[in-house]
């Protein structure tokens, strides 16, 4: 029976939103070319990534029990003797995340912010400088995310313990007397959290230019895409506006 709420719903969210964005944002941007207006919400997409997970970082400090980095089962010696466990069929119940998972989970998080970091830089005007980085970073999270549901599914085929479920009402089951429950799902902070990365999506939106693939960000003007029908029309643009300026020179001199 599974009656013990661990994980509170902020906590829920961001995991599942962080997976559900990286999807997003992977899937644009292998399937997407680059001077199509599609491809500008794979950096959209990618940069509320981030954004949830600067909130998850402030949230492992003080968040509650088992969302804070203190509960992760982080220790080289308890990764080993998880993945022993499953080998030899040894069952050890974790009230948070299991060392799989914490691993995973920071693992993760670290990459999003590497591509978020990279990304950045690569619509500020560096793209050849950290496009292989930010590939690399993207592999990386993409081969972590499926050994985490391969690890996932075999937990649960081994042990018969259905850990997922666990992302889906915070409950879980079968764990000592000494395993405390949280008292509160947080539903304060979870609406709070919808409310913020609402806000973040909505000032992306407005700040882009689909048109000209432009997004201004905090002041910054980043180029999401390869626009190029959009550069043709300013280059024409610019080309009459510097005949015209070169005539009306030419005119003043022959005055």
């Amino acid at each position: 029976m599974r009656n013990k709420l661990i994980y509170d719903t902020p906590t829920r969210l961001f995991h599942w939103l962080f997976a559900g964005l990286f999807v997003v944002a992977f899937v644009i941007g292998k399937t997407v070319d680059d001077d199509s207006t599609v491809f500008s919400y794979h950096m959209l997409a990618g940069l509320i990534m981030v954004f949830i997970v600067i909130l998850r970082i402030v949230w492992g400090f003080i968040g509650t029990k088992y969302a804070r980095f203190t509960s992760f089962a982080l220790h080289p010696k308890d990764l080993i003797s998880y993945f022993m466990g499953l080998l030899s069929g040894a069952k050890r119940k974790w009230a948070g995340h299991n060392p799989a998972s914490s691993w995973a989970a920071v693992v993760m998080m670290v990459f999003a912010l590497g591509l978020g970091i990279t990304g950045y830089l690569m619509a500020n005007g560096n793209e050849e400088a950290y496009e292989d980085l930010h590939e690399l970073f993207a592999n990386g999270f993409l081969v972590v995310a499926i050994m985490h549901i391969a690890g996932v599914l075999l937990h649960t085929i081994r042990h018969k313990d259905p850990i997922a479920l666990s992302m889906v009402d915070g409950s879980k089951g079968g764990l000592s007397q000494n395993d405390e429950p949280i008292l509160s799902s947080k539903p304060t902070v979870a609406i709070l959290f919808i409310g913020l990365v609402a806000a973040f999506s909505i000032y992306l939106i407005s700040n882009f230019n689909s048109q000209s693939q432009i997004l201004h960000l905090f002041g910054n003007t980043l180029q999401l895409g390869e626009n190029v029908d959009y550069k043709d029309i300013e280059n024409s643009k610019n080309s009459h506006l510097n005949e015209e300026h070169k005539a009306d020179h030419d005119n003043d001199h022959d005055d």
